[in-house]
């Protein structure tokens, strides 16, 4: 059906960035207009999300040429659930913004940055068009570079550079795919690639070609060996842009692999084989990694490494079942892992610093606070009935059906050291006293009462995000299965792309 409002998030956040470029030495209205524009956002993904559910895949033709000659949008399930994901975490991350960033870092446009980012993520996620994905992974790429070295220290450059040097080997690797895709078969249109690529009769150039995909997506996503730009850079910028970063860019990179991969190269054993390598070295890698880490920050970048071999492993065995289990581990791990790094932020403020060796007695001194923490952990780690707990049940039965015993064994261990960490860190940070001879720097304090509540209120949504997708699965199971059936069976995408 063809809709011409599939692209309003991503034009509600186009407009909320130019509006705060008129703005730009006016730091007070450029907060209002973020926190507004992202609500504004939020409330136009639901509508979107609303209408999909109910009729079905929306498209919409660039300029009203059609597909595949034009560039198409094309707004299904899995698209727009990222969708609306997204606008709650930009919705959480603006308010934490007003109040967590230094006066100068808005100044050097901090917030038009950030809406140019969201805008870009919201287009990755809308576009039917390989080479449009392509151009959206770009504006997320310079968006994101900038906001990483706003304020230019030391340790954001250097983090700056990893991030930017890998992210354009991703580029390379991905733009090399899609100019090989398009000489072999003609199209960029992703609906009718998923025809024209049956037809190449070279098809171990399209396996070559697939594999161009996967180490550009890899690398986005953070997938072992090419992970370490991750836990190298995400502590260095200010927690509203780790938030950010933590919670959306990686996921984008497994949105992608998801898209291409039951569109246009269905993956056969070698790719499954490979996946699931990938996937059970990712889990390792992140979880050995998030055992020797003190700082908060570094200890959650390498759960992100850790949690993103999870969906990894989901996309290798590519049944329903499994699609089921990486899709939900998806929609909970955006939640989570945005509010974490927010977390971050909330502590440096108690305590001036993230040092878990510097840090203690937060439950003492501040419990609700704490307790909200709390949650959010519990969350993390899969304590029954919350979010991170129903996606593995999936994950794991499918893996005992398809005879993956060491995926099983490797998921259990990420479990495991997930709980162990997370444990460690709780009793660090909220239970055991402050260290002797450690001075307290707690800006929070000393704070006017809005403030505190614009910096604890992000967490309190996106928890309350997360508890009602951990108690309210059944629905988030219901939308992961109409999802995974529809990745399963792509006639309906073709058709509602190119028609009948």
């Amino acid at each position: 059906m063809i809709d011409n409002h599939i692209l309003a998030p991503v034009f509600v956040h186009l407009f909320a960035a130019i509006v705060q470029l008129i703005f730009w030495r006016k730091t007070i209205t450029q907060r209002f207009i973020s926190v507004g524009g992202s609500l504004i956002g939020l409330l136009v993904a639901m509508r979107l999300f609303s209408k999909v559910h109910q009729e079905g895949i929306l498209t919409m033709n660039a300029s009203d040429w059609d597909a595949p000659f034009g560039i198409v949008f094309v707004a299904d399930l899995l698209s727009v659930t990222l969708v609306v994901l997204t606008s709650i975490a930009a919705f959480a991350v603006s308010i934490f913004s007003s109040v967590g960033l230094s006066r100068q870092r808005m100044l050097y446009g901090y917030f038009p940055i950030f809406h140019f980012l969201i805008m870009g993520l919201h287009g990755a996620f809308l576009t039917g068009d390989i080479f449009n994905l392509y151009v959206y992974f770009e504006v997320i790429i310079i968006s994101s570079f900038v906001l990483m070295t706003l304020g230019g220290r030391k340790a954001q450059l250097e983090g700056a550079v990893k991030y930017m040097a890998m992210n354009i080997l991703a580029s390379t690797f991905f733009l090399t795919g899609i100019g090989i895709l398009y000489g072999i078969t003609g199209t960029l249109n992703m609906a009718d690639l998923s025809f024209k690529i049956k037809d190449v009769q070279n098809q171990t150039l399209v396996g070559i070609t697939s594999c161009f995909f996967i180490i550009g997506f890899g690398i986005k996503s953070a997938v072992f060996p090419l992970y370490y730009w991750l836990p190298s850079s995400y502590h260095t910028p200010p927690s509203a842009v780790a938030a950010t970063f933590g919670g959306l860019l990686t996921k984008v990179g497994i949105y992608a692999m998801l898209r291409v991969f039951s569109l246009i190269f269905i993956p056969d054993d070698f790719i499954c084989t490979l996946l699931m390598v990938l996937a059970v070295l990712t889990i390792l890698t992140g979880a050995f990694g998030a055992l020797i880490k003190t700082n908060i920050r570094r200890l959650f970048s390498y759960l992100i490494v850790c949690h993103i071999g999870f969906m990894m492993g989901g996309i290798a065995m590519f049944s329903k079942i499994a699609l089921m289990g990486a899709v939900f581990y998806l929609i909970h791990d955006i939640m989570v892992k945005t509010n974490m790094f927010l977390i971050a932020g909330v502590i440096r403020q108690l305590r001036g610093t993230m040092d878990m060796e510097k840090l203690g007695g937060l439950y003492k001194e501040y419990p609700k606070i704490s307790l909200l923490i709390a949650l959010v952990l519990f969350s993390l780690v899969g304590i029954p009935p919350l979010s991170g707990f129903w996606p593995k049940i999936f994950l794991f039965q499918e893996a005992f059906t398809q005879h993956q015993y060491f995926f099983v064994g490797v998921l259990i261990f990420g479990s495991f050291i997930t709980l162990f960490v997370i444990a460690k860190m709780w009793s660090k940070v909220f239970w055991k006293d402050v260290p002797e001879n450690v001075e307290i720097e707690d800006k929070f304090a000393s704070m006017e009462l809005y403030r505190k509540i614009m910096m604890v209120l992000p967490v309190g949504i996106l928890a309350a995000a997360t508890l009602y997708i951990g108690l309210n699965a059944e629905s988030i199971v219901k939308i992961s299965e109409q999802i995974a059936t529809q990745l399963i069976d792509t006639r309906p995408y073709v058709e509602a792309v190119l028609g009948n």
